[in-house]
Order: structure tokens, then sequence, then C-alpha cells
């Protein structure tokens, strides 16, 4: 399977793994498994990933109707399954056609299919009382269409299931959502553009200074104008995955479109503003107008994601996430930015000051000084002729006598 940075296969069949930013789970991870045929998408199976990367769930596995029964289905479940060698698998509930397709399908991997084991293995993972209504639902759609579906694996547990599910409902543990934190570092969020002739041909100059054309790429677009849709990762890999994700799913042509990775900080007085933090992605649904110090920029046209320009800046450049709305807008990207994200009249871009070489570093450099004044007067002490005593003429009788010399040999 190929990643965002692998062009696509235009000619066969390819499947790639990809992020799948929606609001599931929280702390666990969606992702997709997406099945290409001719550059078209032609199916997918979505699930969502524990933050040990220990269970996963199955959320939708759809193949286009005329694609189907060419085991596109079964190629991207067995991918799930390499993909996660080690993982528990929840399949879910069956719909009527899913039920027909998973008695055809061999599992690769039925040892780790939670409907096959009992609960005291997986329930940590998933609430058994929704597992258990899983099964009946399975088991419901097979007796009345006269279907095997893999029963003969699946565990007895010689009670009702729904006992069952009560017995071990208390042992499941909600997974934490931690996501990435605005304040500790910089994120990276994506946007598609579709930049005048004259400016695309500027961006992929190779000839010019990569900071140079960065620059006229926030003139042009304006610089309040970042993202307030994109989902902000932790690398550029990550927001120019979520680029191609939506360019495979975009009807319009990929011509004359750019896709471009901002790398952001929070202003140095900037609170932290309120933002959705899913296991690895942060987003500004309702941003008012965030102020952020740009200090990178990457983009790449979507037909040769290989072939990425990129420029950071050692002075980084004050910029905005743009409000989602307007009238919601704070006064502080009101004053510096018009309805368009351009600058007001009167107001200038600017830079961040130069930090000082020994700005936040008082700590250290006094623990410095002081190791090497104790390293000095150690090698001082070191250095001293060893002491001589001076003895009086009257306290002469009171000293030792020398030790006998043996005579030298002549």
């Amino acid at each position: 399977m190929a990643g965002a940075e692998v062009q696509l296969d235009t000619a066969g069949t390819a499947l790639w793994l990809t992020d799948w930013q929606i609001d599931g789970l929280p702390g666990w991870t969606p992702r997709r498994v997406l099945a290409m045929v001719g550059g078209v998408p032609v199916g997918r199976l979505d699930f969502i990933v524990h933050p040990d990367g220990q269970a996963l769930s199955v959320w939708g596995l759809e193949v286009e109707p005329a694609f189907r029964r060419r085991n596109l289905a079964s190629a991207m479940m067995d991918a799930l399954y390499a993909a996660h060698p080690t993982a528990w698998i929840d399949h879910g509930g069956r719909s009527l056609d899913a039920a027909h397709w998973w008695d055809r399908y061999a599992e690769p991997a039925p040892e780790r299919n939670i409907h096959n084991r009992p609960p005291q293995e997986w329930a940590q993972y998933f609430e058994a009382p929704v597992v258990m209504a899983q099964r009946t639902r399975n088991a419901y759609q097979n007796r009345m269409n006269a279907l095997e579906g893999h029963g003969a694996a699946e565990y007895r547990y010689g009670e009702r299931l729904e006992a069952v599910g009560a017995q071990w409902a208390s042992a499941y543990r909600p997974a934490r959502a931690q996501g990435p934190d605005p304040a500790a570092g910089e994120l990276h969020g994506g946007l598609r553009l579709v930049l005048p002739g004259e400016l695309q041909q500027v961006m992929y100059d190779e000839g010019r200074d990569a900071a140079e054309r960065a620059e006229r790429l926030l003139n042009h677009m304006g610089h309040g104008n970042l993202p307030y849709a994109a989902d902000w990762h932790t690398t550029s890999r990550a927001a120019f995955e979520d680029l191609a994700h939506a360019q495979v799913f975009d009807p319009a042509p990929a011509e004359g479109i750019t896709h471009v990775a901002f790398r952001v900080r929070l202003a140095a007085d900037q609170e932290v503003p309120r933002h959705e933090a899913r296991a690895t992605w942060v987003a500004y649904r309702d941003s008012p107008g965030i102020e952020v110090e740009l200090t990178g920029v990457a983009w790449r046209a979507p037909q040769t994601p290989w072939v990425t320009h990129a420029a950071e800046f050692d002075r980084p450049i004050d910029a905005a996430i743009a409000p989602e709305y307007w009238r919601d807008a704070s006064e502080q990207y009101t004053a510096r930015f018009d309805e368009i994200g351009e600058l007001r009249p009167g107001q200038r871009p600017r830079r961040a000051e130069a930090a000082e070489p020994f700005a936040g570093r008082v700590g250290d450099i006094a623990a410095m000084a002081a190791k090497l004044q104790e390293a000095s007067h150690r090698r001082a002490v070191a250095s001293l002729p060893e002491p001589t005593r001076e003895v009086f003429e009257g306290l002469r009788g009171h000293q030792p006598s020398p030790a006998p010399q043996s005579p030298r040999l002549q």
C-alpha cells in the first residue's frame, strides 16, 4: 500500500492506507484502506485504531456496484490484517450484503477476531454488551439466510449473550484522548489552491529562492487566510496526506491545483485558543481568527507528490488562521486583517524578533559557570607544591631520626 508521497497507480488497481479525519471515539485514530482502479476510488474500508495499536474496530466496508465480485473487499480486509498484525479486531454487526460476503471470505487470522475469543481477553478495549448485541444480529442474519458465516469458529459461552455482556461490562476502559498540544510546538495544516498562471510558474521555479516564493504565495492569498477548516498535525506528511485524500474524492480535475502545507506556532502572547484535540490532530472549527507565527511553508503538485518545495523562515512571519465566520472574528484579528484576510491599510507584515542567543538559559549558564569554577579550583590545588615544614633548632631533639641508608656500592 502506498502513502500520499507515492503516486497512486492510474493504470491498474492500488490500495492506499490513509488517515481518515472524522470524529471517532475519543483517543482512537480513524483510518481507511482505499481501493483505487485507474486512479478512481471504487471501494473503502473504514476503521478506528486504539492508541496502543492493539485493537481496532471496523466501521464500514463498501465497494462500488460496478466493481463488485472482483475480490476488492477481501483484498482491503486482508490489507487491514497485514497493517495491524497483532491487534484485536471487532468486525461489528453485518448487513444482509455483508453477511453474504463474510460467508465467502477466508479470514486470515480468526484467532484475533473478538467474536471468536472469550471476553476476558478483549473486554478492556470493547464494550462487551455492544459486542454481544452485534453477535446476536449476525446470528440472526445467518439463520434467516441459511449462511454458515464461520459460526464454527465463534466462541460458545454456554449462557445467554446478554448475561455475558452484563458480566464483562465493567472491564471496559475508555481510551484517553490526548492529541497534540497547540502550545507545545509547531503544527502543520494544509490547503488546496488554484494559483494564477504566472504565480504558479514562479512557485515551481527551482531557480528562485524558496523563501521568496513562499512569501509571494502568502502575499497572494493574504496573511490572515491560513485555513480554519484544516486539521493541524504534528508533521507535514500528515497535512499533505489530508490534501491527497480530499483530492481523490474531488470530481474537479487536478490540473492547476497546488497543495500547500503551512507550519505554524502560536504567537508568543497568544492564549491557547479553544480547539478540538483528536488522537493525532487538532482542529479550530470555530476559529475567531488565531494569531500565529508562520515558520515554514511546503508545496507540491498533486500529480507529482514526490517533488516537494519547501521554505523555512529564520525569523517567522506573523499570520493568522482565518475566522470561520466573520461575525465571530476577534478584535485582534479585525484590527489587522479585512474580510478577505488581507492586511488593512497601514498594516505591514511583521517578523518575529531574532531571539537573543542566551535568552531563557540563565539557569543553564549559571550551572555551567559553577562547574567550570569548580574544575578550575581542582586543577589549581593539584598544581601546588607539597608543603614544607620548618623545624626550630630547639625542637630538633623531638624529631624522629631519619631512616638509615644503605651504603652505596663503589
